[in-house]
């Protein structure tokens, strides 16, 4: 039938991405089968679905060539200042300014001791650490104190409080920092060693407000931590190297953000009412107009989760939290001259945040279904096919630029198979619970000990 040939041609076009072969196929059809136009009316649904994917995917693929093109350009620029640039105030050790590490914990006596051992040894002259133990009913505060008193060159002090979330754990070491710079990050992360060095140059712009740091993970120890590693170097690095290109990162990792502390209190320090505390406050400083850059060389190694269960808890808290973020700033979205580049900063979000889950979810539905209509369903793996291309590339990429493990690109495969769509489930279910106003709390990830 008239069309079957159509939604295949259809079909195959959204798979392989043929803009010009879709357009081709369907006037053909239409053409060659006046009478069963009807029909094709009546599968109008099917047809909206069609160009909807279409859109999606050339949109796909245009932010997977940005990111690629403006990380790379980010990626040059960094070194042609490394070499050419003029040398920076802050290189002779009299010159660089007090920082104040600032390391909320919430029942982390597993990881604690570990965790600001490792920050005792960073190669940074002038640095002091305060961690706050937010009301721990383990033995966090115990641990903590263990560490203070072992330490002799860098002071260390540790805060008990009642409990009362993280955005205001890190608020009580904004007030008792002496440092001006201050270094956000969590209990459970370890840094690289030249870290504050690597971040405190941006501040000779004065523009720059906040350096976002490196997450990467620590423990690649099974399937699901390993495709959670490529994911970080993919997803979170690509990106916000790219961002960094026009100093407008829209997201300060948790695990390591230097900023201003001048310009932590201009904007009130962390907000309570989201559940992504550091994508709300970058948010914030986005809109007051200051610049944030990206800094690849500081490296934040992170325990992540193990366990699916865990994982999904993880990514459900992060999607309601991204939306929090976002809603609070959304009158942003429908001002573009007043906002700038922070009206495409949002509407990017919200790609990532709701219309891609939702379309890759939407897509493997779809072409199940033709294959079943139409016998079709070879194009599913097209589908499928295009989409790891897509992720092999970009990951391949992001290896050589980040000296990763070069065994990550083959976890690319498995990332798109199933990884994922069991991931976009977990978005998908948070923006509809979101939207209802569903209630939830923290969920606060069972630490490993693996640092």
């Amino acid at each position: 039938m008239a069309i079957t040939r159509l939604y295949r041609g259809v079909a195959a076009a959204v798979s392989t991405g043929g803009v010009i072969y879709l357009l081709a196929v369907t006037y053909s059809a239409v053409r060659r089968s006046q009478g069963e136009f009807a029909v094709v009316l009546e599968n109008y649904a099917l047809m909206a679905v069609t160009i909807y994917l279409m859109v999606f995917l050339l949109l796909l693929i245009l932010r997977y060539a940005v990111l690629i093109l403006y990380s790379f350009m980010d990626h040059l620029e960094s070194l042609f200042n490394r070499r050419n640039a003029p040398p920076p105030k802050f290189r002779e050790e009299a010159n660089l300014p007090l920082v104040t590490l600032v390391v909320p914990a919430f029942n982390e006596g597993l990881v604690i001791q570990p965790a600001v051992r490792s920050l005792l040894a960073l190669d940074y002259p002038n640095y002091e650490i305060i961690v706050i133990d937010d009301g721990s009913t383990d033995d966090t505060y115990e641990k903590a104190m263990v560490v203070a008193r072992e330490s002799r060159d860098v002071p260390v002090r540790v805060v008990t409080k009642r409990n009362g979330g993280k955005a205001q754990a890190l608020n009580t070491g904004m007030s008792l920092a002496r440092g001006e710079f201050i270094v956000n990050m969590d209990g459970d992360t370890k840094l690289s060693g030249n870290a504050l060095r690597v971040c405190i140059r941006h501040f000779e712009n004065p523009r720059i407000g906040a350096v976002a740091g490196n997450v990467k993970v620590l423990n690649r120890e099974n399937i699901w931590s390993r495709i959670q590693a490529l994911e970080y170097v993919e997803g979170l690095a690509m990106a916000r190297k790219a961002q960094s290109f026009m100093r407008t990162v829209n997201i300060i990792p948790g695990p390591l953000g230097m900023f201003r502390k001048s310009v932590l209190q201009q904007v009130g320090g962390y907000d309570h009412d989201t559940f992504a505390e550091d994508c709300d406050l970058t948010l914030k400083l986005l809109m007051r107009g200051w610049h944030i850059a990206y800094e690849p060389n500081a490296i934040a190694w992170v325990e992540t989760p193990t366990r699916l269960l865990d994982l999904l808890k993880q990514r459900y808290r992060w999607t309601r939290g991204i939306l929090q973020a976002t809603s609070k700033h959304s009158h942003a979205l429908w001002q573009p001259r007043k906002a700038g580049v922070n009206c495409f900063i949002l509407w990017y979000m919200l790609f990532e945040g709701i219309m891609w889950p939702f379309s890759t979810l939407l897509g493997n539905l779809f072409f199940i279904y033709v294959g079943i209509q139409y016998g079709l369903a070879t194009l599913l793996f097209f589908w499928w096919l295009q989409l790891t291309v897509l992720d092999v590339i970009a990951g391949a990429y992001c290896v050589i630029i980040e000296e990763e493990d070069p065994s990550l690109i083959l976890y690319a495969v498995m990332f798109r198979l199933f990884y994922i769509n069991i991931i976009d489930i977990s978005k998908v279910f948070a923006t509809i619970e979101e939207w209802r106003g569903h209630h939830m709390t923290w969920g606060k990830l069972e630490r490993e000990g693996k640092l």
